[in-house]
């Protein structure tokens, strides 16, 4: 059966657990980030604003109710299914469903909104696409970061232990931050041998960017940044 490693945060690495073990593979968790809460001033979030814009169901996640509620009336633009359930199940009571990318989403609302203020939920840590997109378009975006991830450090014991000593075919990477993590843990003298074969599927090019040479011809890139299409491209692999 082949091995999965799998490396986002929870709650999503048990889900994909789910769906591997499903397919026939068998996951294993080493999850290289966590998602931590970043405190909000929901003073003067919603003022003046026209509409929301989010990107990651984590930022929808993380924010503080308080800052929800404030928001909760303005039209929700989201970048896909998943950050659409995310916001509905926060509290939002206009939600739109964007196809899964963030450059077509700032297009899409770059029309609507010019001259207009958009307040994006996001992390610390993110693309400059979509808001750079938006505020050329005269779009004024209004970031409130309410969560950043948070790389674990991890033992040569410990990553063996996880992994039974043995190697693994595939690594699947959700965020150029663990992908930069995975990177320091290929290139350890104690483990380095766990990934020499191993198979990378990167959820687009910049996280496969951020491997940086560990995995030269074996990294795969989604077609789309969806899961769907992340594991649709294992599967065609096997």
């Amino acid at each position: 059966m082949l091995r999965v490693l799998v490396t986002r945060p929870e709650p999503g690495t048990s889900r994909t657990a789910r769906r591997l073990a499903d397919a026939g593979f068998q996951p294993i968790l080493l999850p290289l980030t966590e998602t931590v809460a970043l405190a909000v001033d929901a003073g003067a979030v919603a003022d003046a604003a026209a509409a929301v814009a989010v990107t990651s169901a984590n930022a929808v996640r993380h924010a503080p109710k308080e800052v929800i509620a404030a928001l909760a009336g303005l039209p929700c633009h989201t970048v896909g299914r998943k950050t659409a359930e995310a916001a509905r199940a926060a509290g939002f009571l206009s939600v739109s469903e964007g196809q899964g990318n963030a450059e077509a989403l700032a297009d899409a609302l770059a029309g609507g909104f010019a001259g207009q203020t958009i307040v994006y939920l996001c992390g610390r840590v993110r693309f400059p696409g979509f808001e750079e997109r938006l505020q050329a378009a005269g779009v004024q975006v209004r970031a409130v970061e309410t969560y950043d991830a948070v790389v674990l450090d991890y033992s040569d014991e410990a990553v063996l232990a996880r992994l039974s000593a043995r190697p693994v075919e595939a690594v699947l990477l959700y965020s150029a931050k663990a992908a930069m993590a995975m990177q320091a843990l290929a290139g350890r003298p104690a483990l380095r041998g766990l990934f020499q074969d191993t198979r990378f599927f990167a959820l687009s090019g910049r996280i496969a960017a951020a491997l940086g040479d560990v995995a030269g011809e074996r990294i795969r890139i989604a077609p789309e940044p969806s899961e769907d299409a992340l594991l649709g491209l294992l599967q065609a692999s096997r």
